[in-house]
């Protein structure tokens, strides 16, 4: 397998030449091993400690046993684990194989992993033992699934299906990697399905080094002294780069936790294993920051911070900087991109903006005649650039609509302002037109979140009784406050304060919690269907 040559970061974008010859996991791993570094550790999980050696080992191991189960190359195989030393072992165990794995979300109802393995006609299911039921009636009902590997659990448990340890534990000679090439299916991402049935999202061998070498290193900063913990998942695009592509990428350390991120989980992490780059998402902050649980300033070794998956409210950043002397780099990443192509920078974090592109993205913004927008106007957010998926699985009709030529649609609604950052103005489908005029339900958010009394917010379009559009409010109040239509009034003011009056929202309702996918964007799709105002 021909070598990578490395990225010159001291131009703008950076340089990266790949081979056409080249296999993703046997870069990953190999750049490590020949740099000496096969007795460092790569990996802390539950379990503890394993070397990028050790993690060697067993990604040749589980390549081996993909084909003495007659798995073949280019056959898929479905992934649903949780965050533990057998994901990067499955995942770059696959890739070297030539199989192609499909890590899915592991918060998914049952009915969704059947549509999964029928879609993908996978031909093996590796599961962590304590999501193994939610499969019990998918395994049976796809004509395509011949071996299951279940990871962790005693036998009990597994039952009758092969145990993930042994295939691992006996010794095999090194894998010899399959030839792949650049543009050769590596792995999918199926859709969160926010809205609509999940799509297939098929990504090339290329894309995961594009990710470490465009984002990583000159933006996130990250390096080989570095321990990083992404509290977003590897199943989901954001948290597989953060966990597994970029700390494999420069030689750093990476810190996976099994368990549901939490304040308090993800807090103990924090303070235990003291990560140097922590990536999480506006939600988690936002309830870190409200939590008894959040750790002092001294407590941790934070040095770098990083978001996605939601806006990030300007507050939200602001309280988080003045508790920790961090900034958080709040950027905007995609399924269909893979990661972050638009991030502010380190010393140039502006709060309420998704900041500028990242250097080998080109961006575009689009009005709905199709032509782009004049500056200060907000379009569609188009990107171009080397990490966009090749296709939908079985799916033309949306790869057309999404994929257009060189150009990926991504669905958000951006402006762009005279500093050259883009603000964030919801999805095309969220985007309300109030009295004639656009209103972004993003921006009443995040002057709703400004309230003390505020822990979360989300803003959907509802018909008045004239058959006009206004915006709903769902919020969430902070532990220990009711209720109540003086704090309603109360907040509808503070709106009307802080933005144009008719931006303010008509209704308010107070919700427990806030419907989200498993990656923490808020389902307003949901919320527009419960309402009872």
């Amino acid at each position: 397998m021909s070598e990578l040559s490395s990225a010159d970061h001291g131009v703008s974008p950076p340089r990266l030449s790949i081979p056409r010859d080249y296999n993703a996991a046997h870069d990953l791993i190999e750049r490590n091993l020949r740099a000496g570094r096969g007795d460092k550790v790569a990996i802390i999980d539950e379990s503890g400690s394993h070397t990028y050696a050790q993690l060697a080992e067993r990604v040749d191991r589980f390549a081996h046993a993909l084909g003495e189960l007659g798995i073949r190359m280019e056959e898929r195989v479905l992934l649903c684990l949780l965050d533990t030393i057998d994901f990067p072992t499955a995942f770059l165990g696959c890739i070297k194989a030539g199989v192609v794995p499909i890590p899915v979300n592991t918060l998914l109802t049952a009915s969704d992993y059947s549509y999964m393995l029928r879609d993908s006609r996978a031909r093996a299911l590796v599961v962590s033992s304590l999501l193994l039921p939610a499969f019990a009636n998918a395994i049976e009902s796809s004509p395509f699934v011949k071996n299951v590997v279940v990871s962790g659990g005693d036998a009990g448990v597994r039952g009758s299906h092969l145990d993930f340890a042994e295939l691992v534990a006996a010794p095999r000679p090194p894998f010899e990697a399959a030839p792949t090439c650049v543009d050769d299916p590596c792995f999918w991402l199926y859709s969160s399905g926010s809205t609509g049935a999940p799509k297939g999202t098929v990504h090339v061998h290329s894309s995961l080094i594009h990710t470490a070498e465009l984002y990583a290193r000159p933006i996130l900063g990250v390096r080989e002294d570095d321990v990083v913990f992404s509290a977003a998942k590897l199943f989901f695009a954001y948290g597989l780069g953060n966990g597994l592509t970029f700390p494999l990428a420069v030689g750093a350390t990476a810190v996976l936790m099994a368990e549901r991120p939490t304040p308090a989980s993800v807090a103990r992490v924090l303070r235990e294993h003291q990560p140097t780059i922590y990536c999480g998402v506006p939600t988690l902050y936002a309830s870190m920051l409200a939590s008894e649980e959040l750790p002092g300033r001294e407590e941790v070794s934070i040095r770098r911070c990083a978001s996605a998956g939601e806006a990030l409210p300007a507050e939200v950043g602001k309280r988080w900087t003045e508790h920790f002397g961090v900034e958080i780099l709040d950027g905007l990443g995609s399924t269909e991109m893979l990661h972050i192509f638009l991030s502010n920078r380190a010393g140039d974090v502006h709060y309420g903006s998704s900041g500028k592109p990242v250097p080998g993205y080109e961006l575009r913004l689009i009005g709905d005649d199709g032509e782009e927008v004049a500056p200060g106007e907000s379009g569609e957010l188009q990107v171009r650039g080397p990490t966009s998926a090749a296709y939908y699985w079985n799916n033309r009709a949306k790869s057309r609509e999404t994929f257009v030529g060189q150009w990926t649609r991504s669905g958000d609604k951006y402006s762009q302002d005279a500093d050259g950052n883009f603000n964030y103005a919801g999805r095309n489908d969220d985007m309300l037109k109030v009295g004639g005029i656009y209103v972004s339900p993003i921006e009443v958010e995040s002057a709703l979140i400004t309230h003390a009394a505020v822990l979360e917010a989300a803003v959907v379009g509802k018909a008045d009784d004239d058959g006009l559009i206004k915006p709903l409010a769902f919020v969430v109040l902070k532990p220990g406050l009711t209720p109540s239509e003086s704090i309603a009034a109360e907040l509808k003011l503070h709106v009307k304060s802080k933005l144009a009056p008719y931006k303010y929202p008509r209704w308010l309702e107070f919700v427990e919690e806030l419907p989200k996918t498993a990656t923490g964007k808020i389902q307003r799709f949901k919320l527009r269907s419960v309402s009872t105002v």
